[in-house]
């Protein structure tokens, strides 16, 4: 078991922000960077760990139960930071697994975490009031963490991405599936706009990259995470690349990220960050940046759920 400033000591922050230079079409044109957020950690990485880490501050919760799928990053990350740090933790789990268990819940099993598992109806419940009540009655010294980890402290850990970053850019790009990672980009945005923006066209832009089919509903969960007032940060979600839904993968996208694996020197999966960096891809060929513009692309992590 280790303390918490031990722990802390395994991940490398600040996150890096390199130069991306793919021979794309119109890539050239513009000025690209990846904040590589996957490599904050072996197993805690990309924006799991950015989720969690308000979560997981001193005092650290006496226990943790939360909620996620059979191949869950979210789960895994959690997982593996309470085993480290000696939390009890209990995993709510769609589907039953018992039988041939993902290679995310061996892992799980591994770190000695307490496995539920849940048909789709009692899990579809994950954050009704009564439900969750009842888990207080089950459970009464932990602290119950949403699936995905989207809390609102969640937030702050994307807020602090987002101090990282210390040169000047036009956009950032993130995979969007339960909305917290936007949203906090959004928060930070606005800080920093409002204290840097002189006009519309300097102000730091948002594009969200829909990972599955869900026009208006992932405005929506972005859009619970902000405050009413929400001035300045111009942000959208792209939903022309989800490739038929999450987790859904063709041919085309699976030989785009092993191609991508192949020569750029990091790698992509393809329910996340395959997806985004196909996005930006498609959109530099069509032209759908100013010329000059610096981009950032937001690597999230996740490699784990590729198994």
């Amino acid at each position: 078991m280790l303390s918490l400033d031990e722990f802390k000591t395994s991940l490398t922050l600040p996150s890096p922000l390199i130069p991306f230079k793919p021979n794309w079409e119109g890539a050239s044109k513009v000025s690209l960077y990846v904040k590589r957020d996957d490599a904050i950690h072996p197993v805690m990485s990309g924006n799991k760990w950015r989720k969690l880490s308000h979560a997981l501050k001193s005092p650290l919760p006496n226990a943790v139960v939360s909620f996620g799928g059979g191949f869950s990053n979210h789960l895994h990350a959690l997982g593996f930071a309470c085993y480290k740090l000696g939390i009890p933790f209990t995993a709510i789990v769609r589907g039953d697994y018992s039988a041939k268990p993902s290679p995310m819940i061996r892992d799980l099993m591994q770190w000695k975490t307490r496995i539920e598992y849940v048909d789709r109806i009692t899990y579809k419940k994950r954050n009704d009031r009564a439900f969750l009540d009842e888990l207080k009655l089950r459970f009464p010294d932990a602290t119950i963490i949403p699936e995905g980890g989207s809390q609102a402290q969640a937030l702050q850990g994307i807020e602090d991405m987002i101090e990282e970053i210390e040169i000047d850019f036009d956009y950032i790009i993130t995979p969007v599936a339960s909305g917290a990672t936007l949203a906090g980009i959004v928060n930070a945005l606005n800080k920093r706009n409002s204290t840097t923006a002189t006009d519309f066209r300097s102000l730091n832009r948002a594009i969200g990259i829909g990972v599955l089919k869900g026009e208006s509903y992932l405005e929506e969960l972005v859009k619970q995470f902000l405050p009413i007032s929400n001035h300045q940060t111009n942000w959208h979600i792209d939903h022309n690349y989800h490739f038929g839904g999450y987790a859904k993968a063709p041919n085309e996208l699976q030989m785009f990220c092993y191609d991508f694996n192949d020569s750029m020197g990091f790698d992509i999966e393809p329910v996340y960050s395959g997806k985004a960096f196909w996005a930006v891809k498609d959109m530099l060929a069509k032209g759908k940046f100013e010329d000059g513009s610096r981009i950032i692309i937001l690597h999230t992590g996740g490699l784990q759920g590729a198994r």
